[in-house]
């Protein structure tokens, strides 16, 4: 249920992330396993829904920031090892095409 609270409405956290840095020019993506882990979270912490912005937060805040600095990147992926520490997000820089 709550992942589906996470990208499913019209005004979903996790929409709102991508559009955000879509105006940068990046692709955010989430693995399907990353958003369990989101969910997760959000129930260890027993306040249900309202929790899910505030994990994804914590984990958006230096990504948000440094990203914006490379114009380079094209797409980062919020993967489950990233959420749980364990590594950090894989990003996938721009392919850039050489003239003929």
């Amino acid at each position: 249920m709550l992942v589906k609270i996470l990208k499913e409405p019209r005004n979903a956290i996790v929409t709102q992330y991508q559009k955000l840095l879509e105006l940068d020019g990046v692709k955010l993506k989430f693995t399907d396993e990353a958003l369990e882990v989101i969910a997760k979270k959000a129930i260890e912490k027993k306040t249900g829904a309202r929790a899910l912005r505030a994990i994804l937060d914590d984990h958006m805040v230096d990504i948000m920031y440094e990203i914006p600095k490379d114009e380079n990147i094209g797409t980062v992926t919020i993967t489950a090892d990233y959420l749980e520490g364990k590594g950090a997000p894989l990003i996938e820089m721009r392919t850039v095409e050489l003239p003929d």
